[in-house]
């Protein structure tokens, strides 16, 4: 996905409105619209192995909706084990009706050992978001809470995440963590990720360049397409919450849709 101008930017979020219910954006009675897919319909569902923990865990991935010639969308539900509300997303996602041209890849947990033990770390102690390949460096020490590992990518989390990104090229990437109820700026074609923020009523800030970061390394090396992390609240989500982030994930996922179409070659 190409980086969108200041003015498909605002269009984006005034479509998004649109999308999740015809009301102003952040409007409750949107949040609580249906999000199922339509009575009698059936959309495609497959789960596919995409690699393994430290402890042999199986990391899968659920793909919703038509697979031939679509955008692409990722959603994580779950990489650190002390950050888990997620996968109540994740979760929602896979009754939803994805937009036309999408299919949602719903993974939810990419650390499956530390989300079992309830820790933030995989199960040899690294912090999984500080082993990516992009601006990788020696972080704390092993056991500790920003371990970055013996080297970048040394854990078969991390290659199971570059090998699923690399081999699906997602247009956009949403990755869940808490506890900090903001939308991390990716730094780049910022129209996905503030229309997020604006649907689902969280301040649209930076982070950070944190080293080691996953979504750092996507957005640095498929420079067309959008990875950002959402930070959610403490505790888990209420029902209307979840029902608002599951319609804000499609509803940039329609617009991934979109912006991809505008510029596929004729």
């Amino acid at each position: 996905m190409r980086t969108a101008s200041p003015s498909i930017g605002l269009g984006l979020v005034l479509i998004a409105a649109t999308l999740i219910g015809g009301g102003a954006v952040g409007d409750h009675r949107a949040a609580r619209a249906d999000v199922r897919a339509p009575a009698g319909t059936v959309t495609p569902r497959r789960s596919f192995a995409i690699g393994h923990s430290v402890l042999g865990r199986t990391i899968r991935a659920v793909a919703i909706g038509e697979r031939a010639g679509a955008t692409n969308v990722m959603v994580v539900g779950c990489i650190h084990g002390t950050e888990p509300a997620g996968t109540a997303i994740t979760s929602a996602l896979r009754d939803a009706n994805p937009p036309a041209g999408v299919a949602l890849w719903l993974v939810d947990r990419f650390n499956p050992d530390g989300c079992a033990a309830g820790t933030r770390q995989n199960a040899n102690g690294v912090d999984l978001n500080r082993n990516a390949r992009w601006n990788w460096r020696p972080l704390d020490r092993p056991g500790g809470t920003y371990w970055s590992g013996p080297s970048a990518l040394s854990e078969p989390e991390s290659r199971a995440i570059r090998g699923f990104v690399r081999s699906r090229r997602p247009a956009v990437s949403i990755w869940y963590h808490q506890h900090s109820s903001l939308v991390d700026d990716p730094g780049r074609d910022r129209g996905i990720g503030r229309t997020y923020a604006r649907l689902v009523g969280l301040p649209f800030r930076d982070y950070g360049p944190l080293p080691g970061k996953i979504t750092g390394w996507q957005n640095s090396a498929f420079p067309h397409d959008t990875a950002f992390v959402v930070e959610l609240p403490p505790g888990e989500l209420s029902s209307r919450a979840r029902a608002r982030h599951v319609r804000a994930v499609l509803a940039v996922a329609a617009l991934a849709a979109e912006v991809s179409a505008r510029h596929a070659p004729e």
